[in-house]
């Protein structure tokens, strides 16, 4: 049995995806850097078609064993052509350093493979980041490339990395 379940985003979980996009700690570590509003959120729920073809991501609630949210997982940038896709990962602060984000990512990297059929996966990283790029090394990210002043935390700019997995 595994440590997490990954499930498709339901309309009950509008005020944790409200959250978590508004976090605006999380925006220097991502590329959003505006508010969503709910009912942006809420018409998002309503009209994914949850096909990734049409959609180009699919968006997963990341739930621990007991059925409480402890995340969400994603699967964005979605390019069928070229087999692959970007992930992304966001743990609650309450649930971090408890093996959640691994368990999410190496289900994501199965449903990547498994599903999907993509030759890779990347993400992007903050290079300050340290738990991330620890994270995704330990999963058997490679570092690709360096993108120069990428992200901005609205003081200064920080490099990213390009992390590259080959399924």
């Amino acid at each position: 049995m595994g440590k997490i379940r990954l499930r498709a985003i339901e309309p009950e979980d509008l005020d944790l995806l409200y959250t978590i996009e508004n976090d605006v700690s999380l925006w220097d570590v991502g590329t959003t850097n505006v508010p969503y509003s709910r009912y942006t959120l809420h018409d998002y729920i309503a009209h994914a078609n949850d096909d990734i073809y049409s959609d180009r991501q699919v968006r997963l609630i990341v739930e621990n064993m007991d059925g409480q949210v402890v995340g969400i997982a994603d699967v964005v940038n979605f390019d069928p052509q070229h087999l692959r896709a970007e992930l992304g990962i966001v743990i609650l602060s309450e649930y971090r350093h408890l093996g959640y984000a691994t368990a999410a990512i190496e289900d994501l990297l199965r449903y990547s493979l498994r599903v999907l059929h993509l030759h890779q996966v990347f993400v992007i990283v903050d290079d300050q980041n340290e738990i991330a790029k620890n994270l995704f090394n330990k999963l058997a990210f490679k570092e690709s490339g360096r993108l120069n002043q990428w992200l901005s935390d609205g003081h200064t700019y920080h490099d990213a990395i390009l992390m590259q997995r080959f399924l």
